[in-house]
């Protein structure tokens, strides 16, 4: 693998492989202090991000690498008009490796067909956000020991969510995984991914506006938040933006050993009192985010 564009970029045993190289670092850090010495990732940020980037600052930095880059594209020669190919090409000759999140699906494909050095899609749009499923993967496996036979619930905005269509791409690869998809009609999951992912790999899946009769039935539950900057109509947005809030009260009627997850950054749809409930995995998923990026870069630069 050279680059990682999308998530099926990789293979199932890549993906374990990853997996098993995250949990050692997790266990023993300092053991990794020094694999990336004297190299440099690159993060071209065209798109405003917290934890992604500086989870991939702070894995390479963790790694003993160092970082250069920019936040936003106004702060980079894109708002001169220079073009995704030509920014790529002048970035390998200053970096190992780049890391590149996009507001236009597809960038991070055109910047990895001229770069010299391997790149990473940190977010393309609507599209994927590979790490991120990552992230996921290595969450749910520490959280619940297994990513097979799984009733997963997905809830929120998962129209234009990029981490839940990644996440539903990567989990139908393994044996006995069921979606329960909880949303808004307006904000379903796009059809392309019912028939070409859930129901080509023979996936079963419900989807439900019914976020309390759903709710017992799941051992994972992934909230998204409702993505102001994907709406073009605010009045639609405001209408939207509230209808499923995981409370305590709902949770009432959840399993004892649900995992609860969200990609982050949260706004209101998960109450602040569920924070303390220790079902609630989100703020360990941000650090497995790290983890699991330092896997990534060790894997894409060749380092043992």
């Amino acid at each position: 693998m050279e680059n990682l564009i999308d998530i099926r970029d990789l293979s199932v045993d890549e993906i374990q492989e990853l997996v098993r190289v995250a949990l050692d670092i997790a266990a023993d850090p300092s053991r990794y202090s020094e694999k990336c010495r004297g190299k440099k990732l690159a993060t071209l940020f065209f798109e405003p991000s917290t934890r992604t980037r500086l989870s991939f600052e702070a894995a390479m930095y963790e790694l003993g690498g160092n970082v250069l880059g920019f936040s936003e594209a106004q702060s980079s020669s894109a708002s001169k008009g220079e073009s995704v190919s030509d920014t790529a090409r002048m970035v390998s000759c200053y970096a190992d490796i780049i890391a590149m999140r996009h507001p236009k699906e597809g960038a991070p494909l055109v910047a990895a067909s001229k770069a010299s050095v391997p790149v990473i899609n940190a977010g393309d749009g609507g599209h994927n956000h590979p790490t991120q499923t990552l992230t996921d993967l290595l969450t749910i496996w520490r959280e619940k020991g297994r990513l097979s036979d799984l009733t997963i619930g997905l809830c929120g905005d998962l129209k234009f969510g990029r981490t839940v269509h990644s996440l539903v791409a990567a989990m139908s690869r393994y044996p006995g995984i069921r979606f329960i998809l909880i949303s808004p009609e307006e904000l379903r999951v796009p059809g392309y991914i019912r028939k070409d992912v859930m129901t080509a790999n023979g996936i079963p899946f419900e989807e439900t506006t019914d976020f309390v009769s759903a709710m017992p039935q799941l051992d994972v539950l992934y909230m998204t938040r409702v993505q102001k900057e994907r709406f073009f109509n605010e009045a639609d947005y405001i209408r939207l933006k509230d209808m499923f809030i995981l409370t305590p009260e709902k949770l009432a009627y959840a399993k004892e050993d649900l995992c609860i997850m969200h990609p982050l950054p949260r706004v209101n749809e998960i109450a602040t009192a569920v924070d303390d409930d220790p079902r609630a995995a989100y703020f360990r998923q941000a650090l497995n985010g790290k983890y699991i990026r330092m896997a990534l870069i060790m894997k894409l630069l060749g380092v043992k």
